[in-house]
């Protein structure tokens, strides 16, 4: 079974996620977040895929922008899901997740260490999201869903092996769109957010707990359906709360900034990209 762990605050380890940030912005010429103001979101930036299998990475440059793409990768083709996943709670990313078509599931280290087979047999899933510490384990853990409806959490070890399946959930076949991977209500725990197929938006807050990993929906927003793609990217803007990316079939990217309050969990959307994001097939 995987390690119980809460996710750790005030963590001297902020300091490498303010070293990388700084990193990844030396080329825009901005000012990285210091380490007091690391709050307990993933900065991951954003990359998406195109249709070749390029994908490219974007910087976040702290003030809810981002910088000029850069080319992460490529070959990245036959892939069905791609998430980042922060397993120490340091704020930045240790490996990624990818899911073939085929079913087969790997993770990739950032330290470029072999990639690791996680298991088989994953494409009876049409969603699968990477949702951080959502159910009280030390690593980062995955949510899928079946055609059924029914929602699967596997916990992770942290090294991006994960436990047998727990079923947590029915009925999720209402939602066209599921995102998570940070704590939108500030209360330390991992959350989800997901839209119904009339455009409405739930928030599902996360417990820690692993059999019953969230509390009954609240409702957050209505007219989400304007959108085609839903991500959870982090935090983009560094102020340490979770952030949502939303893209429009006209191919504008709008960001809707973390609040740290659950009942209000999103500012007003800001647009980050005017056009030509409908080039990506997948985002993570």
């Amino acid at each position: 079974m995987a390690k119980i762990s809460g996710r750790r605050h005030g963590r001297a380890a902020a300091r490498l996620a303010a070293a990388a940030i700084t990193a990844a912005l030396v080329v825009t010429g901005a000012s990285a977040a210091s380490a007091s103001d690391i709050g307990d979101a993933p900065m991951f930036g954003l990359t998406g895929i195109n249709s070749s299998g390029t994908a490219y990475y974007y910087a976040p440059l702290g003030d809810g922008t981002i910088s000029s793409r850069v080319e992460f990768n490529t070959g990245m083709t036959g892939l069905a899901f791609v998430g980042q996943v922060d397993h120490n709670a340091d704020n930045v990313a240790d490996g990624r997740w990818q899911l073939g078509t085929n079913g087969n599931i790997w993770y990739y280290a950032a330290d470029n260490s072999p990639a690791v087979k996680v298991g088989y047999g994953w494409d009876i899933y049409n969603t699968v999201v990477s949702v951080g510490q959502f159910g009280g384990a030390e690593g980062g853990d995955l949510l899928a869903r079946d055609n059924k409806g029914d929602l699967y959490l596997y916990l992770g070890y942290g090294d991006g092996t994960v436990t047998k399946r727990l079923k947590v959930g029915y009925g999720w076949d209402i939602y066209t769109q599921i995102a998570g991977n940070g704590d939108l209500d500030g209360d330390g725990k991992g959350d989800l957010v997901a839209r119904d197929k009339s455009g409405v938006l739930w928030l599902y807050k996360g417990t820690g707990n692993q059999h019953d990993p969230y509390q009954k929906r609240t409702k957050i927003g209505s007219g989400w359906n304007q959108y085609n793609t839903l991500f959870a990217a982090g935090d983009l803007n560094m102020d340490g709360k979770a952030d949502l990316v939303a893209r429009n079939a006209k191919g504008e990217l709008y960001l809707y900034a973390g609040t740290g309050n659950g009942a209000a969990p999103y500012k007003p959307k800001a647009i980050i990209g005017t056009s030509g994001w409908n080039t990506y097939r997948l985002f993570f």
